[in-house]
């Protein structure tokens, strides 16, 4: 059993073991009916991931102070039942080739940033430069002049049953908002300058934060935007893209993937279906997201991918609410999940040129409805 677990423990925190084989792991009972699935066999060594605890070398790694000011009563609330607060948490600066590392404070009134919350499902991945994630800033200040650097933000993993139960529900959420603080307060940007960047899981903080000024752009890429099971119907994406790089634990109604509970700690898992922080895509009636005055915002989902219904529905919620001049929608065909990760993928130069056109657009951009074709390339 002790093996089981500590190969287990690399899989979901390989900076604490490494594993060659997962196997018949033991199943935790959440609820009466509803499981968590074991994770799935991985073959071949993990190596270790930076996480918040320390700034890894060979990278622009800066220490981000927490922000506590910005933590309104609703999250308050939350922090308490979760005992956590804002802290200290490293992040890696990102910048356009040719460039030096890092920006210089203060910055240019124009200038504008990226702040990337990088994917991995709360549990895995990291925001150093040795990730697989941080091919999307690299590319992000690529784009254009006027926004060459991205600062990514190393937040807290989440962590649960059989391992410690730490950082729950809101502690990303409290260190983006560190991030954002750190840009205008330290760095002199103008929110206004700031894009949000949220990749895969870390959309649900990209939605719904409080900050001392709106940021300029939202762009999710391939948003996990319901935690829920609301979207695992007959039919569905979840259930019918099996061929995406998501596992079948994402489809499966009875078997929580480990992501979920650990994200969601002692809320239970109720809480993924009416917290608009959490699933603001979720289909339950006691849902009440909303996103009236939020900025201009860039979706892109695959086409192939298990969240592509919860990415059309979080699409249609935000332009019923912002109208369809403020938001952007790109659906690449056939694409896999977080396609943008992998620089090989046929989607990926359409789409970083189609973020190009929206970024030096003076105006809002209007809705584009854009479905990318693979056979009209």
């Amino acid at each position: 059993m002790e093996d089981d677990l500590s190969r287990l423990q690399g899989l979901c925190h390989p900076s604490r073991a490494s594993a060659s084989v997962v196997d018949n792991v033991p199943v935790h009972t959440t609820t009466a009916d509803v499981v968590v699935a074991p994770c799935d066999v991985v073959v071949g060594k993990l190596g270790r991931w930076p996480d918040h605890r320390a700034i890894e070398p060979d990278a622009e790694g800066i220490w981000i102070g927490g922000a506590p000011h910005l933590i309104t009563a609703e999250l308050k609330i939350w922090s308490a039942v979760a005992d956590v607060t804002s802290i200290r948490i490293p992040g890696y600066w990102y910048a356009k080739r040719g460039l030096s590392p890092r920006p210089t404070a203060p910055v240019g009134p124009d200038q504008r940033v990226f702040l990337f919350l990088h994917g991995g499902g709360f549990t895995q991945l990291s925001a150093h430069p040795m990730a697989a994630t941080s091919i999307l800033p690299r590319s992000f200040v690529e784009l254009v002049d006027d926004a060459p650097y991205a600062l990514a933000v190393e937040y807290r993993l989440s962590s649960s049953y059989p391992f410690a139960e730490e950082h729950p529900f809101p502690t990303a959420l409290l260190d983006a908002l560190a991030g954002y603080d750190y840009l205008v307060s330290v760095m002199g940007y103008r929110p206004s300058n700031i894009i949000v960047v949220g990749d895969s899981a870390e959309n649900e903080g990209t939605t719904k934060v409080p900050l001392p000024g709106p940021p300029g752009r939202l762009l999710l890429s391939s948003p996990s935007v319901d935690l829920s099971t609301s979207h695992l119907t007959p039919g569905s994406s979840a259930l019918t893209h099996n061929m995406d790089i998501l596992g079948d634990s994402y489809g499966d109604v009875k078997h929580l993937p480990y992501r979920t509970y650990a994200y969601v700690g002692p809320f239970g898992f109720g809480m993924a279906s009416c917290n608009r922080y959490i699933s603001p895509a979720s289909l339950c009636l006691l849902m009440r997201a909303r996103f009236k005055n939020f900025p201009p915002t860039f979706v892109i989902a695959g086409g192939a991918e298990r969240f592509l219904d919860s990415i059309r529905t979080l699409r249609d919620r935000m332009v019923r609410d912002m109208g369809e001049a403020h938001v952007t929608y790109y659906e690449a065909e056939d694409a896999i999940h977080d396609y943008l990760v992998f620089p090989w993928h046929p989607c990926c130069a359409a789409t970083l040129t189609a973020l190009r056109a929206m970024h030096c657009m003076k105006k809002h951009p209007t809705l584009v409805l854009l479905k990318l074709y693979l056979q009209r390339l």
